[in-house]
């Protein structure tokens, strides 16, 4: 898929734990693990939006778009 998630990479620069992400964005950690693994096949744009504002970031901070064409 060329949609890659860096979640991970923002979280590590804020130092946040998947644990600590989800109970302030209110996701399971399970959903939350889906995502940064990069296996969600969708996102609500309300749970990006959380996501954004916890971590103080934008959603291109987030996701990337690689065409590997």
């Amino acid at each position: 898929m060329p949609i890659i998630v860096n979640l991970d990479v923002m979280m590590a620069k804020r130092k946040m734990s998947l644990t600590e992400l989800s109970e302030r964005v209110g996701i399971t950690m399970a959903n939350l693990s889906i995502l940064k693994t990069g296996k969600a096949k969708a996102v609500r744009l309300e749970t990006l939006e959380a996501i954004c504002r916890i971590l103080n970031c934008q959603p291109g901070d987030i996701l990337e778009f690689v065409d590997n064409k």
